[in-house]
């Protein structure tokens, strides 16, 4: 029988340093790996997304010795398909979870203060239509800012018609009576992860991507470490550990039927959709809270990357799959939901991408999805297995400190306390928004160096896209980029901009990862081949 705990607090004793691996590259991970035959790791950590990071960055920064591996590449399911906010939540403050929303608001402030080149204060409109709403939900928000506390980004405050519509200017005008601002985060989700990544590196852990745990190792009924196959070069690996820690999301379930064939299912996967639009259907700086749409969830429209993402749906899916693929009904959904709110009503040509991600909903008898929590689940099997789920990318700090206390209580580590409430992410630094590499933060000069040296790769990708060439022999050399998908769906957002645009682009984005990883003329076009047929699922017409 699996225990679970929910929540713990953070140990207190001395923080010993790792060894630092120096620049993330594949070589230096391997080389770090290799180095310890036969000799167990703290940590071993299965999931790149946003919880394993997390987690991995914890145990590092607390002196753990630490390994990561992720089948396929950092972010590459939920993690990199969220909403791209920051956020403590007011569907769920509707709710009633009141400490689900007020330990993401203090979350959402921590990693405000902790990766200001990755994430912002972001304004929201929630337009009122009826006479009620202003006063009902003004005083909702006003909770929520107390809730806040230090840590909240602004104060809300109610709007009148006129200042509603300067904010917004293409908010649908006739019946409208005002508005409520209020503020939360926004941010990008997959450099965040990538930052996560570079975080946990210097700290010592192996982080590698595009290594598929095969098997774990099991002595007397106990999970002793893993089996892996790096599926970029076929080696095999046998990573020994102190403790095993399952951080797959969505993917939970399957982790756990390789501990036990018989372990019931505990994720209820829901399929959340998001359409990117050009910014003239938006064109101030508010986002728009469409506080209740026909499915009883929240709608959102948020300016991102000089674009528009609106969204989400709520939809149970019978099993995760890796490349999610959003359903017809899903997309004329969300088009008819925003369209009851803005002049120019968006048609399907107008968008630009449409992505699907999954959440990692935990299993509660006789209720909806959409009726479901994010609250976290530290479960712990009784082979020793940790298995972290739930949660979404504003709670991951939290929910690595309760895993990692968690694996210091069950593997007999030393207590050692959490240092990442202050611990600043990989690139902190606060750089102007109006600058194209502020997502790279403190990387961004030597981005800039690159191009100086080569003159072309300060040539844009695709007029239509902000990436410039340089950031692409960046991703390679210092970013575990391996793949033109890595480039442009992850490392660059340019496949959740712009599908179009992203697939014109990847033949010379392949020659470029070429021309840096040695590669040939047939790995090009088979990179060109592979990645066309994902960006087939963000293309509105085949959804």
């Amino acid at each position: 029988m699996a225990t679970r705990r929910e929540g713990s607090h953070c140990l207190d004793t001395g923080l010993t340093q790792t060894h630092n691996i120096g620049n993330m590259n594949r070589k230096d991970m391997i080389t770090a790996l290799d180095a310890r035959p036969g000799q167990a790791w703290d940590m071993c950590i299965i999931g790149g997304g946003a919880t394993g990071l997390g987690v991995a960055v914890d145990a590092a920064s607390r002196g753990f010795s630490t390994v990561l591996v992720e089948q396929y590449d950092f972010s590459k399911g939920t993690s990199s398909r969220a909403t791209k906010l920051v956020h403590g939540g007011v569907r769920y403050l509707q709710q009633g979870n009141v400490k689900l929303v007020t330990e993401a608001l203090h979350e959402r402030g921590i990693l405000r203060r902790n990766a200001p080149h990755l994430v912002r204060n972001q304004s929201f409109i929630v337009p009122n239509y009826k006479w009620w709403e202003g006063p009902f939900y003004g005083i909702g928000l006003k909770v929520y800012d107390w809730m806040a506390g230090s840590l909240g980004l602004g104060k809300s405050r109610l709007l009148s018609r006129e200042e509603t519509l300067e904010l917004a200017p293409t908010l649908g005008a006739e019946g409208l009576r005002g508005g409520v601002l209020y503020y939360d985060g926004q941010f990008d989700d997959a450099r965040l992860a990538i930052e996560l990544a570079k975080t946990a590196a210097e700290k010592g852990a192996v982080v590698l991507n595009y290594s598929r745990v095969d098997d774990l190792l099991k002595e007397n009924d106990r999970v002793t470490g893993v089996r892996v196959t790096d599926t970029i070069t076929g080696q095999a690996y046998t990573i020994k550990a102190r403790t095993v820690i399952n951080a797959t999301g969505v993917f939970t379930d399957a982790i756990l039927k390789m501990d036990d064939a018989g372990s019931e299912p505990i994720i209820a996967p829901s399929q959340g959709v998001h359409l990117v639009l050009d910014k003239e259907f938006l064109p101030g700086e508010a986002a728009i809270l469409v506080p209740h749409t026909d499915d009883g969830r929240v709608l959102f429209a948020v300016p991102w990357h000089d674009k528009i993402i609106i969204g989400t749906t709520d939809t149970p899916v019978a099993r995760p799959v890796i490349e999610p693929r959003a359903l017809p009904a899903e997309v004329a959904f969300i088009l008819e939901q925003i369209g009851r709110y803005l002049v120019s009503v968006p048609r399907i040509e107008d968008i630009r991408s449409v992505f699907a991600g999954l959440r990692p909903l935990v299993k509660s008898s006789g209720k909806k999805t959409a009726e479901l929590a994010r609250d976290h689940v530290v479960l712990v099997a009784d082979s020793g297995l940790i298995t972290i789920t739930g949660g979404k990318w504003t709670t991951y700090r939290r929910m690595a400190e309760d895993t990692v206390n968690t694996a210091i209580t069950r593997g007999g580590l030393p207590e050692r306390a959490c240092v990442t409430a202050t611990l600043p992410i990989h690139g902190a630094a606060e750089i102007d928004a109006a600058d194209p590499l502020h997502f790279h933060g403190t990387d961004a000069a030597a981005i800039r160096a690159l191009v100086t040296e080569q003159p072309r790769l300060g040539d844009r990708l695709h007029p239509r896209l902000p990436y410039i060439l340089a950031e692409i022999v960046w991703a390679v050399r210092e970013e575990l980029c391996v793949t033109v998908e890595d480039a442009l769906s992850r490392r660059t957002r340019s496949l959740l901009l712009d599908a179009r645009a992203a697939v014109e682009c990847a033949a010379p984005v392949a020659e470029l990862i070429a021309g840096e990883m040695g590669h040939d003329r047939a790995w090009q076009e088979a990179q060109v081949a592979a990645f066309s047929e994902v960006a087939a699922g963000y293309l509105p017409e085949h959804s």
